[in-house]
């Protein structure tokens, strides 16, 4: 009769260890939410025609930023100093071969970069819709003119 008190007790508390166990890992909802903003991705990967990504960016941010927020944010490091070779805005000499191909030339190039060249897809800016990269490119020749 011992030992069927012994393994009674053995088993009920193996069940309530068990137990306490499984409630130990239950969140509450505040919990949950707290741990899924901790462990969140912090960027995402934008394939070549996935219209999503930067229009979901522009529509975050309250629409789409204006040339001037879009050079200053990611063009300027290299048109403001020339590094990379690349054309100083307000230098009319280094602008006016570019603008002569006309200004659909210079969007393709903010967009795809140019081989060869320091000038990388989209400036660096993996976040910027084509319009904004356009209205970039509209804010250095218009400067540069």
């Amino acid at each position: 009769m011992r030992m069927t008190i012994f393994k009674s007790a053995v088993v009920l508390a193996s069940a309530v260890v068990a137990l306490m166990s499984v409630s130990a890992y239950a969140l509450t909802e505040k919990q949950q939410a707290a741990m899924e903003e901790r462990i969140k991705p912090v960027g995402q990967v934008c394939m070549e025609g996935d219209s999503g990504c930067g229009a979901a960016t522009a529509a975050a941010s309250g629409g789409a930023r204006d040339g001037k927020a879009v050079f200053d944010a990611a063009c300027m490091a290299c048109h403001a100093t020339g590094a990379g070779g690349a054309p100083v805005v307000g230098n009319k000499e280094a602008w006016a071969p570019r603008i002569a191909k006309g200004i659909d030339v210079l969007y393709e190039s903010g967009i795809n970069g140019v081989p060869g060249t320091g000038m990388i897809a989209r400036g660096g800016c993996m976040n910027c819709s084509d319009e904004e990269i356009h209205a970039a490119v509209d804010y250095m020749v218009e400067n540069s003119k």
